[in-house]
């Protein structure tokens, strides 16, 4: 069941998404700079200590998000070099998020040789 406070959540992340797109048009180096503030972790963060209030399940959150967060940076340089050698923009697009996806599964298990449990 949708709660108010579920779709107003939505309807805020959405929005910062819409801003990002629309900043684009006009600056593409401005809304860069608004994507990659962390805006949707940290609301996603606040919200989570709104509805629990529990300081290890924030904490583990926030750590597992940095380390998920390493494997999703050679997305942005693979895709515009894909890009800038004439690739389709959807196929551009799948390859970065395979890649991503494709170093998500080796972090798990080399984080686990260094005692972080993701």
């Amino acid at each position: 069941m949708l709660t108010a406070s579920f779709i107003a959540r939505a309807l805020l992340s959405g929005l910062i998404i819409a801003a990002i797109a629309w900043i684009g048009r006009r600056n593409a180096a401005a809304a860069a700079l608004v994507a990659s503030l962390p805006l949707v972790s940290l609301l996603g963060i606040i919200w989570l200590w709104h509805d629990t209030g529990d300081r290890e399940r924030l904490a583990g959150h926030m750590e597992a998000t940095f380390w998920y967060v390493l494997p999703s940076l050679p997305m942005f340089l693979v895709t515009p070099i894909l890009l800038r050698n004439g690739m389709n923009f959807w196929v551009a697009m799948a390859a970065g998020c395979a890649l991503t996806v494709l170093l998500y599964f080796l972090v798990v298990p080399l984080a686990a040789k260094f005692g972080i449990r993701l």
